[in-house]
């Protein structure tokens, strides 16, 4: 049996899966959904879920929202520290890996359906493309790519979010002025990402670009999330704030230059796919000229952008997929 998990700071999804020729990342035996806050460590929710399921296991993949070196990790937003040694040892689970979660993100787009995906570009793809990138602006921005010899997929983790933020026009350059006014390192999750949002808003309002609507200001005032208040300031259809469609506006170029970056860094001609779990959500924003015009601006490069396929993920599981595929994939490797 098969123990896959998506470990984030808020939720952790855990699943089952028979192995087998039949197994199907997309199609466990069981799934349940924990508040990771409410546990002392991924052990306690394993523990959780095997008594809840009366299953056991003797092989767990788990991707993880953080970086994962030799074999540990710490969570990020979470007070929990974890190597697959340990956990093998505290679960009794004999096998156990663990995976930054945008590697499993990137094992996951090798067996999403059509209807997971949403298509910006359809590019023409190389014939015998090895490459593919995934780039996914949540609470933080990962970064990620897949390449293909002999039939075989293999997914590299990356923190390619935390480069240095290049901007591509004079309020860009103005944004980097004011948010690394101070000294600080100015990274793409810093101006991409659900933490980026809330500062393209705050210097957006600071430059005078547009007025901030009092009511909008009264609600950002008392949130604990002003990126989801900006989003749906912008996007609902009945009093759309100006100010919050420019922050939009800003982000998606960003997006689109630093998804045309990552595609160029790693030759992406199979196509580059985004995840995260702001880009379903404004994708009347991402099907704006703006987006690819940012990505394919690259110079003498700009043809061989226009080619690359560029698709959003649509699918929230992606990550959980990804996990159960690497762990299928490895025990198949295994007979």
């Amino acid at each position: 049996m098969l123990l896959a998990g998506d470990i984030g700071g808020t939720k952790t999804a855990l699943a089952a899966y028979s192995h087998g020729r039949d197994a199907n990342p997309r199609s466990p035996l069981v799934e349940t959904t924990y508040p990771s806050a409410q546990y002392p460590s991924l052990e306690a929710i394993v523990r959780a879920f095997e008594a809840q399921t009366g299953l056991r296991f003797d092989h767990a993949t788990f991707g993880v929202s953080g970086p994962v070196i030799e074999g540990s990790a710490t969570i990020t937003n979470l007070p929990w520290q974890m190597s697959e040694a340990q956990l093998s040892a505290a679960t009794g689970i004999p096998s156990v890996r663990l995976l930054n979660d945008l590697e499993a993100i990137a094992h996951g787009v090798t067996v999403l359906a059509p209807e997971d995906l949403h298509t910006l570009n359809a590019g023409h793809p190389a014939p015998h493309a090895t490459t593919l990138a995934v780039i996914a602006p949540g609470t933080g921005l990962g970064e990620a790519f897949i390449t293909r010899e002999h039939g075989r997929a293999t997914a590299h983790a990356s923190e390619g979010g935390h480069c240095d933020f290049a901007p591509t026009d004079a309020l860009q350059i103005g944004l980097l002025k004011y948010l690394g006014s101070n000294g600080e390192h100015v990274s793409y999750e810093r101006v991409c990402s659900g933490i980026g949002l809330p500062n393209i808003y705050a210097y957006l309002k600071a430059s005078g670009y547009a007025q901030e609507p009092d009511w909008l200001a009264a609600q950002l005032a008392t949130t604990d999330a002003p990126t989801r208040a900006i989003v749906n300031a912008a996007t609902d259809e009945q009093r759309p704030c100006t100010l919050c469609m420019a922050t939009i506006n800003t982000f998606v170029s960003i997006l689109g230059a630093e998804a045309g970056n990552l595609a160029l860094k790693v030759l992406a001609t199979g196509g580059v796919y985004i995840g995260g779990g702001i880009p379903p959500h404004i994708l009347r924003f991402l099907e704006d000229p703006r987006f690819l015009a940012a990505f394919q601006r690259k110079g003498r490069f700009a043809e061989l952008l226009a080619r690359i396929p560029v698709r959003v993920i649509l699918n929230p599981k992606v990550a959980l997929i990804g996990a159960a595929q690497h762990g299928l994939d490895l025990l198949s490797r295994d007979e």
